[in-house]
């Protein structure tokens, strides 16, 4: 039956109703003895086909215009031209499988719009990274050229490979974040969560900056309590919280101070981080939380402006979020919001 064309079947059906009601028609007849039966027979056979045949002409018209206009919806679905029509009367078979098709032309809009979105995301990651990479480049090019094509003093040839060490330790610290990064964004690193002691996790990220706040002359004052236990992925939580505290050694001047306290709130534990260093214009406050973001005044400071990106995403996942208080001159403080369950 399925490989019978359908005005095949429909002749089939015509010629069956024919010949039964002919069969009926004879069969009257002979057991009445009267040729009215037979003729009032052939009548009613010669209407039934008629009105069969219109049912079929007309059918066949509505399928046809159907067919056509399905054709036509799924060209316009598959360029993303407009959307289909949905229909008004959800009863008939005809309207249901439009209401389909529009839920489908949904979705595939849906669809196409992530792909673009996600193309331009990797257009943008793509140029990030080339201008990043550009500069070590161009400096390591710069500096094994002058090795290999001029004759130094071991003062200069020394001063040379100290470069050569310090863009290569950029270029790897790029290539580590971004690995990073990545893993979070694909969700292959999976937080995992678990009650544990936040003066555990402070310490380990301030592990990370002793050093450097000494060098500089910062003094940096922490106030957290020693029983308070919060819901968090410690490890990765002490990793957001270090480039907070990264960054505001950066930018705080020689002799400054920061200071990092904690409270406890309802739902959430808010952590801040307090410098004083230059501060950020309101203008700019949302910006720097994208990836590779940095302003001009600080370009000769280290780092690739991946910190602030990788800190957000690390809080947002488990709950959380970051805001930040700043004006220039003045310093700026960074809050942390934990859920605390």
């Amino acid at each position: 039956m399925k490989r019978i064309p359908a005005k095949t079947l429909f002749w089939l059906v015509e010629a069956g109703a024919a010949v039964s009601m002919l069969a009926l028609s004879l069969l009257l007849s002979s057991l009445t003895g009267q040729g009215q039966v037979l003729l009032a027979g052939l009548l009613l056979t010669v209407c039934a086909l008629g009105w069969l045949f219109l049912l079929t002409l007309l059918f066949a018209k509505r399928l046809s215009r159907f067919t056509g206009d399905l054709c036509r919806t799924m060209d316009s679905m598959i360029s993303g031209g407009e959307e289909p029509e949905r229909p008004s009367d959800s009863e008939t078979i005809f309207a249901r499988i439009s209401c389909r098709l529009s839920r489908l032309y949904d979705i595939l809009q849906e669809d196409r719009r992530k792909v673009d979105q996600e193309r331009r995301e990797l257009q943008e990651l793509v140029s990030d990274i080339s201008h990043q990479v550009k500069t070590p480049v161009a400096d390591l090019r710069m500096v094994t050229d002058t090795l290999l094509e001029k004759t130094v003093t071991e003062q200069e040839r020394r001063d040379f490979l100290l470069g050569i060490r310090t863009q290569t330790e950029k270029l790897e610290f790029l290539i580590q974040s971004l690995g990073e990064a990545s893993r979070l964004e694909t969700g292959a690193i999976v937080l995992k969560k678990k009650d544990s002691p936040l003066l555990d996790t402070l310490a380990q990220a301030m592990s990370g900056i002793v050093y450097s706040a000494e060098k500089k002359g910062i003094s940096v004052e922490v106030r957290c309590p020693e029983d308070l236990r919060v819901s968090h992925d410690s490890k990765w939580t002490a990793e957001a919280l270090f480039d907070l505290l990264d960054n505001a050694v950066k930018y705080t001047p020689a002799g400054g101070r920061i200071s990092v306290s904690v409270e406890q709130w309802e739902m959430y534990v808010k952590l801040d981080v307090t410098d004083t260093g230059r501060g950020i214009p309101e203008s700019r406050q949302a910006a720097i939380f994208r990836r590779f973001y940095r302003e001009e005044e600080v370009h000769d400071q280290p780092g690739v402006g991946i910190g602030l990106y990788l800190a957000r995403e690390i809080v947002t996942r488990q709950g959380g979020y970051i805001k930040v208080t700043s004006e220039p001159g003045r310093g700026s403080t960074f809050s942390v919001f934990l859920p605390r369950r």
